[in-house]
Formats: structure tokens, sequence, C-alpha cells
């Protein structure tokens, strides 16, 4: 065997880093923290590694921050204080809950509309069957809160526990408004309870204004219009609003970052300063994978990757392995079936589109692809490692 044959390919590595607060210097840490863990742990640099940045930690140290009042002060504003449906919410404590508490706080009476049997990332209100056994038709019945309640009860998250239905429903209580609560996966329906509308999904947003506002809506905004800009002084995010935002507090969320473009080229650029190598650098946030049990979509997200360097753009173009060694040579083995792959690698063109050798290659975007290996890397929970260093992932096996 060659001795400089490479023997792994892809590498992700969590590297730990202080706890970051508003005000820091963001790139300075993350260069530390990845050059700090190069020496610790004895690994070295390459051209076309990849150090992925969390949303998170971008937003905390640009403070970008504002409070329930914030946003029941832009609601109040854009709507006029009286009636607000809430179109296509989410049904999450974590993302949509705080938000929700200021839309209530800002109007007198707030109509939800929930889809069903689920959210748009997966959340379960009900399950398939029990939609099934109902007799009820999801693609055009509407159902008011009392028939809804007479056909499924009171069904709860299968990992929360909660029946958001009663949760939002008192939260909108709690914030002194009247709720609402019908169920339909149509938009125009909430058009029969109010003509001023808050579309609250997240991937179809573009479309679901665009049907209200053709179905005669009065005022139509979505959760990236509001606050798209500074309200009291608060955080802000000019393109996506409150889109990606997270709960901070039971009184403030975190909203995605904003302008984080000079942050990546900042990072790359001193990592080349300090050891003569070219890495890629982005900014990532919910990966884009679904669980198989839960049947939840992660990317609650607006987009996977807010800010990444140019080398990053683009998907992969890779040929599939299998399908080289089961079809063009099949009758070959051992170092004659090892050469002739590589061989085909090194041959291969720019664009493979329609080659049959690069099916089940799923071209995805590159951001999207390691933001989620990356979001997998670093957890959502007490791992403490908000960077992500990805080595070899644009290497194929022809690579030594």
């Amino acid at each position: 065997m060659n001795t400089t044959e490479r023997r792994t390919g892809t590498v992700s590595r969590g590297i730990r880093c202080p706890i970051i607060r508003e005000g820091d210097d963001l790139a300075s840490i993350v260069c530390d923290s990845v050059l700090g863990a190069s020496e610790s742990e004895g690994f070295s640099l390459r051209d076309r590694d990849v150090i992925a940045v969390t949303e998170s930690v971008v937003a905390r140290s640009q403070g970008n921050y504002a409070t329930v009042d914030d946003i029941a002060s832009d609601i109040r504003t854009k709507f006029g204080g009286d009636t607000v449906g809430v179109l296509f919410p989410i049904m999450s404590r974590n993302r949509f809950a705080i938000c929700l508490r200021g839309i209530a706080r800002g109007c007198r009476k707030v109509v939800v509309q929930f889809s069903y049997p689920s959210d748009e990332v997966g959340n379960a209100l009900i399950s398939f069957d029990m939609l099934d056994a109902s007799g009820v038709n999801p693609y055009s019945d509407v159902l008011d809160l009392q028939r809804y309640r007479e056909l499924f009860g009171y069904e709860k998250h299968e990992f929360t526990g909660i029946d958001y239905v009663t949760y939002y429903s008192d939260l909108i209580k709690e914030e002194g408004a009247e709720p609402v609560i019908i169920f339909a996966n149509h938009a125009k329906a909430i058009l029969q309870e109010t003509d001023r509308v808050l579309n609250c999904d997240i991937h179809t947003r573009a479309r679901t204004k665009r049907i209200l506002l053709e179905a005669g809506a009065k005022i139509v905004y979505s959760l990236d219009d509001i606050l798209s800009a500074p309200v009291n002084g608060s955080g802000y995010n000019e393109k996506y609003g409150l889109l990606g935002s997270n709960k901070s507090t039971e009184q403030k969320v975190k909203l995605f970052p904003r302008n984080a473009q000079p942050l990546v080229e900042d990072i790359q650029k001193r990592i080349l300063e300090a050891t003569g190598k070219h890495v890629e650098v982005m900014v990532y946030g919910d990966g884009a994978f679904k669980d198989p049990q839960g049947k939840i979509w992660e990317l609650a997200d607006p987009v996977v990757s807010p800010a990444f360097t140019e080398g990053l753009y683009g998907t992969p173009n890779e040929l599939k392995l299998k399908y080289l060694a089961d079809n063009d040579f099949k009758h070959l083995s051992g170092e004659e079936l090892k050469e002739a792959i590589s061989a085909s690698i090194r041959a291969k063109g720019g664009n493979l589109k329609g080659n049959m050798a690069s099916q089940g290659t799923t071209p995805r975007q590159l951001t999207d692809l390691i933001g989620s290996l990356c979001d997998l890397t670093s957890g959502s929970g007490d791992k403490g490692t908000p960077v992500v260093l990805v080595q070899g992932y644009f290497d194929n096996y022809t690579n030594n």
C-alpha cells in the first residue's frame, strides 16, 4: 500500500469557544479558538477547510435583540391595533410563542389559522391516522375550534407534551387580546374572519402573500416584514425580520444575524494571514433535514446560511462510486478497479447533470449540505462548540 495514502475523508470538529457576549470581537475569538484547537489537538489547517460559525453567537455579538414590546409596537403601527389574522404559524415555544405574545400585545383580537394535521415544519397537531378516520378533507375543509375538539380532542405534541391550540389561545388571552382559532390549509380561509393578515409561514411566504392580496386582503405582512427596521432602538433584520428569531428571555427575542458577510470575509482573511491557508467561512443556523420519528423538518430558519465566502457557492459535482463499480467497471477488481474509478473522477466534467454515474448524489447547495453537517456536529444544547471546522469536504477518492 502507498504509505502516503490518506485513510480518512471528511472530518467535522466542534470547536470550543468562550461564551460570546454582545460587543465581543467575534472574528478574533473564532480565529483564536480554531488555531488554539489546531495546536492543542495536533491537526493542521488546509486550503478549502471550512470554518462555520453558528448564527446564534453572531447575533449575540451584534446585540441583535428585540423585546415583546418592540414587536407589539411594530404590529400596532402596521395593522392599526384592532384585529390581526395570524396565518400558518409554526408550533414552537422557542421559535414562535414569544412572537405571538408580541402580536397579541399589539392588537385587540387575534385570529389564528393553524394548518393541519401539521405545521409547515412538521410539528403535528394530530396524526394522519386520526385525520383519515375523521373523514375530513384537509384540502378543502375549514374547522372552527368546537368542531376540531369534537373530532380530535386535546392532542399533545409528541416531543413537548403541549396542546399548542390551548397554549397559543391562553397566551393571547394573557396579553389581553381575544383569540379566535380556525383550522384550514388554504390561505384564503382566514379572510372570512379578517382582511388584515400576518402570514407566518417561512418558505412559502411569498406565495401566501400573493394569494391573500389577489383574494382582496386589505393589509398583508409576512414575518420578514416585522422588525425589518429598528423599533424604539431595537435590533432588527432588514431581510428576514422576525424569521429565524429565537426566544432569549420571556420578554426578549434574539433575531437572525444581520450583515454577517463582513464577518466571514474577516475570518477568512485572518486565517490566511496567520497560516497561509485559504479557508472558506460560513454562518449557519438550522440544518435542512427531517426527523424520521417525529416527522419534523429542521429548517425553521429562513435559510441555512445567511453569509458565506465565495468558494461555497454552488452544488457538488460528484460521481457515484457504487454506480461505477457495479456498471462501468463491473469486470474489474482490486488495484485495477481503483485506478479505473480514480481516472473517471479525474476526467469528470464541470457539469454532470444528466450523467447516469452522478445519479443519487443529491445536488443540493453546498451551504445547505455543510450547514446540516455543522448543525448536527454542534447540536442545540450544552456542547459549547458554536464553531465547527470541516476538513476534507471538497476532497474525493483521488486525493492523498
